[in-house]
């Protein structure tokens, strides 16, 4: 499971504390009033997935720019093939554009959305305490070990036989190579974690 934070499920739950004040200037830069530096859309994303509240202000102007800093956001994350929104949602939305239907359609995203969030987090926590504190790579590890002596037993017991034909050099490199296939396998789990 991922330990990335999930943002309010709902957008009307007012936050615990004020929001970052970010200012967009002309030459597209965004500035984090709280921090005093220069952030990108990469920044305001991990922002939102940590669940921080922020606005953002047209420096010139004054006015409030944070929904289409949000849908630039989400574009720049469809443009790196992390492909969230199904083509034919994309088709519905713009079709409700214009529509009588138009000033219902953000309420109801906003309820769905809200549903699938709590829903996410009560089967996380269902999850985690039906799991406990298991995690799969630790003992993957200790498996890896078990594995290493039960072979080096199995080995020994045909040592008699071998007769001196195989070289101890031969031996290292056959743990080595079940060394790297474990670190292998280990790395893909932690991937798939982190997914």
């Amino acid at each position: 499971m991922s330990d990335t934070a999930h943002p309010p499920a709902d957008a009307a739950e007012a936050p615990a504390s004020p929001p970052v004040v970010v200012k967009k200037y002309a030459n597209r830069r965004l500035y984090n009033t709280e921090s005093s530096s220069y952030v990108t859309l990469d920044d305001l994303a991990t922002m939102v997935r940590q669940g921080r509240h922020f606005v953002v202000y047209d420096a010139k102007s004054g006015e409030d720019i944070t929904r289409s800093v949000l849908t630039q956001i989400i574009v720049e994350e469809e443009a790196k093939g992390r492909n969230l929104l199904p083509t034919s949602f994309l088709r519905q939305i713009i079709g409700f554009y214009g529509d009588s239907m138009q000033s219902l359609v953000p309420r109801y995203l906003e309820s769905v959305m809200g549903a699938f969030s709590r829903q996410q987090d009560q089967v996380r926590r269902a999850m985690e305490s039906t799991i406990g504190g298991f995690n799969p790579l630790m003992g993957l590890e200790e498996m890896g070990k078990q594995n290493m002596a039960m072979m080096e037993r199995a080995m020994s017991l045909f040592a008699p036989f071998r007769g001196g034909l195989e070289e101890p050099s031969g031996e290292a490199a056959r743990i080595a190579a079940l060394q790297a296939e474990v670190d292998r396998l280990k790395a893909q789990l932690e991937s798939l974690q982190k997914k």
